[in-house]
């Protein structure tokens, strides 16, 4: 479907306008179609990437008591959706190698089962400047009044958990689903 344009000595081939419209239609669709599992699919590396971000400030933490032998405090603000990480005792400057962050705004950050001490915990939950806190000891464990679960969670409903290993040695990733 293409036009003669100009005199008949040169011969111009162009498309028409019903041409233009239908491919912007084809466009159109395929885009509709595309756009919705393209969100998803970065919604769902958003809850990967914090998930493995908080893993990896939890092994910062426990490392660190470890190597200052003196306990760190992982602590999880979930009404304003941050964390960080500070040692429990510091000098009147506070702590120097003190880390927070920000959950990424797509997702929200929950301490699950506070109520209940860690695996094996009986007394009262641990807590650092009156926030839920997981505890990493100097012989590398955590503290049994600690969370056993964190959880972060999407918009879609989606989550992953962290959950605390039987040998309280750390946490690790459980893809809870929806």
């Amino acid at each position: 479907m293409t036009l003669a344009t100009g005199n008949n000595n040169s011969r111009r081939c162009a498309f028409t306008l019903i041409e233009l419209i239908l491919v912007l239609a084809l466009l159109v669709i395929i885009t509709s179609i595309a756009v919705p599992a393209m969100a998803r699919f970065i919604r769902g590396r958003a809850l990967g990437s914090e998930s493995r971000r908080l893993m990896a400030l939890m092994h910062a933490a426990q490392s660190r008591a470890v190597s200052e032998g003196m306990p760190m405090m992982l602590w999880i603000d979930e009404k304003n959706d941050t964390y960080g990480v500070a040692a429990e005792t510091s000098g009147p400057n506070g702590d120097p190698k003190a880390e927070d962050l920000t959950v990424d705004s797509t997702l929200q950050i929950t301490v699950a089962n506070v109520g209940t001490a860690g695996m094996g915990g009986t007394g009262t939950p641990t807590t650092f400047k009156n926030l839920p806190a997981i505890r990493f000891l100097p012989d590398g464990t955590v503290d049994e009044n600690s969370p056993p679960t964190l959880k972060l969670m999407d918009s879609d409903g989606r989550s992953v958990g962290l959950i605390e290993t039987r040998s309280r040695m750390g946490y690790e990733i459980s893809d809870t689903g929806s």
